[in-house]
């Protein structure tokens, strides 16, 4: 009986896997299909190599079982599972049997013709619910493709005949009305994105305004100061001149701090005027053409507008500068407003994220700010790092997208990076990416060809 068990296992398994189609709608349930029928093979050849071993009995009712709890338990064999249970009386009877010719052989001996009898009904009733079942279904299928096939040619022959003017006629309308309402979108948008991107540029000047202002006061305050030391001067000069005996030793001296006095405030003039240059051009739209310029000078004069800029806004707010500047750097080539519109957004992203965490930290915390510049062949790098708050991953993967910020609502429009990386990825031709970690540091690198 266990080659019976053997064919009924086999056969089960094949018809399984054609019925649900597994080879082409479940590939991964296929492979557990086909190693279920290997090993149903591989234990009928055991069962030969190890015909004494008593357990074999009742290992096959124990498999068909499993097989029927399978079919039962996974949801994709659903169309299976009425012609499992045909299964059930024969490994059922089978197992009982090898049961009570184990526990009792005398009693199995005495009424083994009725157990046999029973298999083979059993086993009869098997194949029977198979064939009735396929039957069943083919004629099922069949009845099922040719409602189908009826009611798509239906469908299409009544579409075709009463809907298809109709519906070219409307369709027509809808793709007109939808072609105006897209160009309206499209101004719309176009005119909202230029607003935004004016008021991101207007809130980078008001930053750099605000820088301008604590910055240019430090050189009108040494103007003041030497030209009221050389109005004293002169009028000192004009009284030892007036005297009869003049002290040409003493005039010379008055002359040479005059002369000081005067270079001094040439300097700082020309310090002030640099810094209203500097505003203007940063004001100005771009106009497309690179020229060369310091980028060290460029690096410092924005590292100290930008920590002005947030100090005319929290007084109480400070922080170390650190700049970094290579001496080999020489003049580059670059569109100077853009690229200190990237710099002054940059350097106050860094400065606020330090007065964030100095806020959350008011102990045993330093906030520094570093702008590095590095000459390397064939183009110039410049970092700019603060360690403040940092930011998580989820943050660092859409720093760059528009619109997106991480201040409160009111303080960023989530132009400035987007900005930032179009201004150096399209209009230099560079690279822009960033290195942090949360609560810890941040880093922005710039690379520009040469």
């Amino acid at each position: 009986m266990s080659t019976t068990s053997f064919l009924i296992a086999f056969f089960f398994i094949n018809y399984v896997r054609k019925a649900i189609q597994s080879e082409s709608k479940y590939p991964e349930l296929d492979r557990l299909i086909v190693s279920a029928r290997y090993f149903t093979v591989g234990l009928f050849a055991m069962m030969f190599i190890f015909d004494e071993i008593a357990i074999f009995r009742f290992i096959w009712p124990s498999y068909l079982i499993f097989l029927v709890w399978v079919s039962h338990e996974r949801d994709e064999l659903e169309p299976v599972r009425s012609t499992s249970l045909s299964l059930l009386p024969y490994a059922a009877i089978t197992l009982l049997g090898e049961i009570i010719r184990f526990v009792a052989k005398d009693f199995y001996q005495q009424f083994d013709d009725f157990f046999e009898a029973g298999k083979f009904f059993a086993f009869v009733w098997v194949f029977i619910l198979w064939l009735n079942n396929r039957k069943q279904e083919k004629a099922l299928e069949a009845e099922r493709l040719k409602l189908e096939k009826q009611e798509e040619l239906g469908r299409i022959t009544e579409e075709q005949r009463s809907q298809l003017e109709v519906l070219v006629t409307e369709r027509t309308a809808e793709l007109r009305l939808q072609k105006e309402e897209l160009e309206k979108a499209l101004d719309h948008l176009k005119a909202t994105q230029n607003q935004l991107i004016h008021a991101e540029k207007m809130a980078s000047l008001g930053e750099l305004t605000a820088g301008i202002a604590h910055e240019i006061q430090n050189p009108l305050n040494f103007v003041n100061n030497f030209s009221e030391v050389s109005v004293e001067l002169v009028e000192e000069l004009k009284e030892e001149s007036q005297k009869p005996e003049q002290d040409t030793e003493l005039i010379h001296e008055l002359l040479t701090d005059i002369q000081q006095n005067l270079q001094k405030i040439q300097h700082h003039g020309k310090r002030a005027d640099s810094i209203v240059k500097g505003m203007l051009q940063h004001s100005r739209t771009s106009s497309g053409q690179k020229e060369n310029v310091d980028l060290n000078a460029m690096a410092d004069e924005y590292l100290r507008l930008a920590y002005h800029g947030l100090r005319a806004k929290d007084k109480a707010f400070n922080a170390k500068m650190v700049p970094e500047l290579d001496p080999t750097l020489g003049k580059v080539n670059v569109l100077p407003q853009d690229l200190g519109r990237v710099l002054l957004n940059m350097l106050t992203n860094a400065f606020y994220a330090v007065s964030e965490k100095k806020r959350q930290q008011p102990q045993g915390y330093d906030p520094t700010v570093w702008i590095v510049t590095q000459s390397r062949p064939g183009q110039v790098v410049i970092r700019i790092r603060d360690n403040g708050t940092g930011m998580p991953e989820s943050v660092k993967q859409k720093i760059f997208q528009p619109f997106f910020t991480t201040k409160p609502t009111g303080q960023g429009t989530g132009l400035g990076l987007s900005l930032s990386y179009d201004i150096i990825t399209k209009g230099h031709g560079g690279t822009l990416e960033v290195v942090t970690q949360e609560g810890a540091f941040t880093e922005f690198i710039i690379r520009l060809p040469r």
